[in-house]
């Protein structure tokens, strides 16, 4: 069976690529991305790619330049929660070095990887503009600002008893 959208994110996506002028459909392409991304699995292989290309009509390099590009995709298979700690000088400045390392051990994981269970997965990503509450890291779509080892333990237990709670 070809890789395909469900109708409601088809419909989606043909509305998405509807805002733009005849012609300029790659313009639509980092949310459909969001879509695909969503809809496939958690993270977009080329397969995915490939298709997205043709929904738009452009060529599979530009999709997989964009897709490599920006650390919001995940190009692998990634953990039910994914630890986006920002790694940029004020972070940094304030310890997320430390917070980084915290969580490779508690978890037993590098950066990139993801944890035998599935649940988690850590990533490093650039400035994700909430210097003033550093060290930060994204979960899903919520920042946890100000982490310190006792906050990230709090953090993943949150994250373990919600997995719990909706298997």
């Amino acid at each position: 069976m070809a890789l395909q959208f469900s109708q409601l994110q088809l419909d989606k996506v043909q509305e998405i690529i509807q805002r733009y002028p005849e012609g300029r459909q790659k313009s639509a392409l980092i949310p459909v991305l969001h879509i695909a991304q969503e809809e496939f699995g958690g993270w977009l292989d080329v397969p995915v790619m490939d298709y997205v290309a043709e929904l738009l009509g452009i060529t599979p390099i530009e999709v997989y330049e964009v897709a490599s590009f920006y650390s919001m995709y995940n190009l692998k298979p990634v953990g039910k929660f994914v630890f986006e700690v920002c790694q940029t000088g004020p972070c940094m400045v304030r310890g997320s070095d430390g917070i980084i390392d915290y969580i490779k051990n508690k978890l037993g994981i590098d950066v990139g990887g993801t944890t035998q269970d599935g649940l988690f997965t850590l990533k490093t990503v650039e400035c994700l503009g909430a210097c003033g509450y550093a060290p930060m890291m994204q979960l899903g779509k919520h920042y946890k600002e100000h982490l310190t080892p006792e906050r990230v333990d709090a953090i993943i237990e949150e994250c373990r008893n919600f997995s719990a709670i909706n298997n």
